[in-house]
């Protein structure tokens, strides 16, 4: 199982996870993966309003999670939780990659 929550909530193990944000918070020292970060581009024309969330996807998907094999992504992230900014309602890449991991046959669930 595959987990997903944001830095402000605190419930997950710190031990257990994995900052999958651009800029993790000060103070952060858990592991971080790039691979899953969303391009700089991309966050910058979404909060110009350049892009909507729609658009967001489709290039995230695109540009980052298309290159990746989701066997080995998930393999690496098996029993680890996923941590961005964003709550668990808000719109994000992280709910995006949950997705993308659960049409692949992986489970991943928000904590």
């Amino acid at each position: 199982m595959i987990y997903t929550s944001y830095f402000a909530s605190r419930k997950y193990d710190p031990e257990k996870s994995v900052s999958i944000a651009r800029w993790a918070p000060r103070g952060y020292t858990g592991t971080r993966i790039p691979g899953l970060y969303p391009p700089a581009d991309l966050l910058r024309d979404y909060k110009n309003g350049a892009v909507d969330q729609k658009e967001y996807e489709q290039i995230y998907r695109t540009r980052i999670l298309n290159r990746l094999d989701p066997k080995i992504v998930a393999e690496k992230l098996d029993g680890l939780v996923l941590l961005c900014y964003e709550k668990s309602g808000d719109f994000c890449h992280r709910h995006i990659v949950a997705a993308w991991l659960r049409e692949n046959g992986y489970e991943c669930k928000e904590l």
